[in-house]
Formats: C-alpha cells, structure tokens, sequence
C-alpha cells in the first residue's frame, strides 16, 4: 500500500494521471500557425489559445482544488477527466474562434486534475513517505509539461491538429475508466460542504507562515521558469534561427534531467528537510540559467543550462509541495489551491514581461532578469531554513513535520 485507501499502484496511476492531464494545455501550442490558418485567424487571436488555457488552469485551480478535501478521489477524479476530454472534442471540431476558445478554457480548467492528483497523493501516503509520493506524481506532471509540446507537435504534423486533440481525448477517457475504478472510494471530509471550502481559501494564506514562503519561493522560480521558456522560445522563433515549432519543441528535451532527477528529490525530501532541498534545487537551477546567459546560443551550453534550470526547478517544485501539504494534510487540497492560483499568477507575469524584456534588454539582459528572480529564492530558502533550525532549538520547536519524523526515528 501506498497509504490508507490507496493501491500500491495508485501512486503511479496518480503520476499518470498528472501527465496526460497537464500535458493537454501544450498539445496545441506547436500547431498554432496550422490552427490560425484553418480557422482563418489572426495571430494575435491565435495566441490567445494558450492565454485561455492558462487563465482556465487557475480558475480549475483556485474553483476545483478545494473539492479534493470534499469529495471521494475516484469521483473527482473520474468526473473530470470526462470533462477533460469534452473539451478537447469541442476544441477538435470548433469552426471559429469563440468555441476554440472556449473550449481551451474548459480544458485548461480541467487539466488542472493533475494538481489534484499530487494532493491525492500526499495525503494517502504512508508516514515518512510524503515526498517520495508526491515526487512521484511530479514526476509524471513533468513529463507532461516536458512532453506535452513535443507529442502534441509529432501527433498533429501527423495526423493533423484535429486529430491529434481526438487522440488525446481518448487518452484522457481511458485515465477516467482507470481512476475511477482504482483510486479511494471514501469521501475526506463528508461534513463539510463546497462554500465552506472555497471560503476557507483565503484566510488560510493569513493564517500559516509556511504556505507564505512557499509561495513567495514557487512564484519566484516559476516567474523565471516561464522567462526562459518564452524567452528561448520567442528568440529561436526569430532571425537568424528562424526554427519551426517542431525544432523548437525538441528543446524541451533537455528537461528530462529534471525527470530523471525527481525521484531521488522525493527520497532527499523525506531523509533530510524540504528547505535544504529546496535552498540546494533553486541553487541547480540558477547555475543553470548563468550557463545559458553565458553560453547560448552554443547548443550544448543550451542544452547543458537547460538541462540544469529544468532539474533544479522541478525539484523544487516538489520539495515545495510537500511543505504545502505537510501544513494540514487534511485540507491538502485547499491549501495546493491557495499556492498554485499565485503561483501560476506570477508565473503569468513572467510570460507576459518577457516580450517587451526581449525587446529592450535582448537575451542575456532577459535571462539575468530570470537569474535575479532565482537568487532570490534562494536567498528567502536559506533564511527560511536558518529559522526552521533556530526554531527546532527551542524546545518544543520544529514543524508538526520535523517532530513527526523526529518521532518516527526515535521509534525502534
């Protein structure tokens, strides 16, 4: 067993869960100049479909996260990847861009069940297991991001556009039989109801000092996360590279460094703490992101930097997740709702600077800008890890977390 109610095998359905989910907001980014063109669209309408998936996703995050502490997994779970799969319909057969659109923010929203599924995991985890459980699920959530471009890109130069958002419907359809077969049946808290949940939001970011670091920590690495991304992707588009969509694509790959890496954070996260892993993560990732100001566009410092930034981005990421959760595993849904609706918000701001950054200080003035946000968070990691010793000083000091596993390896 993985924890109470949940299968040995729920985690790696979880994981799968996460990455076939989170990848559907990518799939049709490659394939915007065919979309444009076949609906007849502008390109600026054109780049409103990722701007929709986007502001779907947080709505999902901030309107179906806090269900995750209502309703049985295999329900919420289930129910949404069918509507998951509706919306990609809707996107495969839209004739304009209204219903494109739509359809995008209903997927967006959607997707955002691969947030629930780290939550499902850290709960259902068994004692001292918590990171290596929601290590796994971000794992598959990062495969998807990594992927999700790249599948999505190779499907539609194959199969075309419309296509390939069928094929990913039925993907997400299938994940729908298994979850709702395989995952808990009981309900978390049947007491409570919806509006209670969503009001709770809110003064829960008041009330814990840890869920602030850690979006103050995630908002900053993934600010810079989404500066490199369309920074390289915006610069590799223009001349003198002028690289199509597919080309561009098979960048992503460098990030599989980050794949490979995440396993081992989760072991790293329940051995040690979440903030030497973190403070040690975004560390990576900066060097990463000096590689790349100093070397690009030489393609091993680009693949090099890349494969750097990715790995020290994603583990942080999950060494993040898991103090969120660690907060009250009880309303672990609630509290990832809090933390990925300002999270995905800064990060949206950093996709949205990042043109006019381009424009007025080129690359390497971009790529510092990113930098700047990553020493940053390194610099609030260590604070925050220097006062977590000097609390555990104290007697009786220390998170619930830390006496947890102090207790756990005092047992014999």
């Amino acid at each position: 067993m993985s924890g109470p109610g949940l299968p040995r095998y729920g985690t790696l359905l979880l994981a799968g869960t996460a990455a076939t989910a989170i990848a559907d907001n990518h799939v049709l980014q490659p394939s915007l100049t065919d979309v444009a063109a076949d609906l007849g669209l502008s390109p600026a309408t054109a780049g409103l479909v990722p701007t929709a998936t986007l502001v779907g996703c947080t709505a999902g995050f901030a309107l179906l996260l806090p269900l995750t502490d209502r309703v049985a997994p295999h329900r919420l779970v289930g129910v949404q990847l069918c509507a998951l799969a509706a919306g990609l319909v809707l996107a495969a057969v839209a004739p304009n861009a209204p219903v494109l659109l739509t359809a995008c923010l209903l997927v967006g929203a959607t997707a955002g069940v691969a947030a629930q599924a780290g939550a499902i995991a850290g709960r259902y985890a068994a004692p001292g297991r918590r990171g290596r459980a929601m290590a796994t699920v971000a794992t598959g959530l990062s495969a998807g991001i990594l992927l999700g471009r790249w599948a999505g890109g190779s499907l539609a130069d194959l199969l075309g556009w419309r296509r390939m958002l069928l094929v990913f419907a039925g993907l997400a359809l299938l994940g729908a039989l298994a979850t709702s077969r395989f995952l808990p049946r009981e309900r978390p808290r049947p007491g409570e109801g919806y509006p209670a949940a969503l009001a709770a939001m809110a003064p829960l970011l008041l009330r814990h000092r840890p869920l602030r670091r850690a979006v103050a920590l995630g908002g900053l690495w993934y600010f810079a996360f989404n500066v490199v991304w369309v920074a390289l992707s915006l610069t590799l588009a223009r001349p003198p590279y002028s690289l199509d969509a597919t080309a561009i694509g098979l960048y992503s790959l460098a990030g599989l460094l980050g794949f490979v890496a995440l396993p081992f954070t989760g072991r790293l996260v329940d051995r040690y703490t979440p903030g030497r892993v973190t403070v040690g993560a975004v560390t990576v990732a900066a060097l990463g992101t000096a590689v790349l100001a100093a070397g690009f566009p030489h393609p091993l410092a680009t693949v090099t930097g890349l494969a750097l930034f990715d790995a020290g981005c994603f583990a942080a990421q999950a060494a993040n997740q898991s103090v969120v959760v660690a907060v009250d595993p009880d309303r672990a849904g609630s509290l990832t709702g809090v933390y990925l609706v300002l999270y995905f918000a800064v990060g949206a701001l950093g996709a949205a600077l990042t043109g006019p950054l381009l424009d007025a200080v080129g690359w390497r003035g971009t790529i510092l800008t990113a930098l700047s946000a990553l020493l940053a968070a390194a610099g609030l990691a260590a604070a925050g890890l220097a006062a977590a010793r000097r609390g555990a000083a104290r007697p009786g000091g220390g998170t619930g977390e830390d006496r947890h596993r102090q207790a756990a390896l005092r047992r014999p």
